[in-house]
């Protein structure tokens, strides 16, 4: 049964050795506890900066980060900067325990003014990727926000969604009662487990520190129970996840199967 680790920290902006030397840290700490995957935060290597870090070094990075897996032989997903004709985007990339990247996703759902404005959207949908008796595919952040995306990724087949992330802290918008506000948080706490209940699948979601961030990263079950909860400090967690789990759960609650597509769009 994979162990699978969810790195909560800050990646400092301008400090990409820095940032990559606790990547290393945390990765020896990972191998140490016998977990096989680790997942960092959305663009943790250059910091989330969206538009001071579009013209960061996407390929050193992953060379970096693929040795980083090499090294402590886990597997591990990082975010970075990736090119293509069409111009820049928000990648993550999931490296095997030899390095090697077995594959590379592009944010399909951009998030504010920021990142548009220096970043194109991708346009194609995440891997499947046979990893550890897992069936994983990737996301990052505003992805999992929209459930289509997870839906298409478990109705192709996926067991395991990892999920990099850099959601900042709102706070609660709108200085009117609880019940008629909003606050960032709410994504950790309620989206991120119903797209874990409603697809049968775990998701592993890693995100920035606070105060800048809302941090609340998590591990979920096919459940949508918190296998791992953390707070607003840096923090690392882990869980199992087991594949019976989650055809055990698609038995119980058959949103896949029962749903008329023909009805809904």
């Amino acid at each position: 049964m994979p162990g699978v680790a969810v790195l909560q920290a800050d990646g400092a902006t301008g400090a990409v050795e820095e940032n990559l030397r606790r990547v290393d840290e945390y990765a020896a700490r990972v191998a140490e506890r016998g977990a096989e995957i680790l997942v960092t935060p959305e663009l943790f290597a250059t910091g989330y900066a969206p538009a001071l870090v579009a013209d960061s070094d996407g390929p050193g990075l992953r060379s970096a980060l693929g040795d980083i897996a090499r090294r402590h032989g886990i597997a591990l997903v990082g975010s970075t900067v990736d090119a293509s004709p069409e111009g820049r985007h928000i990648s993550a990339s999931l490296f095997d325990r030899q390095g090697a990247e077995l594959t590379r996703y592009r944010k399909a759902h951009l998030f504010g003014a920021e990142e548009q404005s220096v970043f194109v959207p991708g346009h194609d949908l995440p891997e499947l990727v046979p990893l550890l008796g897992l069936t994983v595919a990737l996301g990052i952040c505003y992805d999992i926000e929209f459930p289509e995306f997870a839906r298409s990724a478990a109705q192709r087949g996926a067991d395991v969604l990892l999920i990099p992330t850099a959601v900042p802290a709102t706070g609660d918008v709108g200085g009117r009662a609880p019940e008629h506000t909003y606050n960032a948080e709410s994504i950790s706490t309620l989206l991120v487990p119903a797209r874990a209940l409603e697809n049968g699948v775990y998701v592993a979601y890693a995100n920035h520190t606070g105060p800048d961030f809302t941090g609340l990263s998590c591990i979920a079950s096919p459940y949508g129970t918190f296998l791992g909860m953390a707070g607003h400090d840096e923090e690392l967690l882990f869980a199992d996840v087991d594949p019976t789990e989650v055809q055990r759960a698609r038995e119980i609650n058959t949103y896949l199967t029962c749903r008329r597509p023909s009805l809904f769009i």
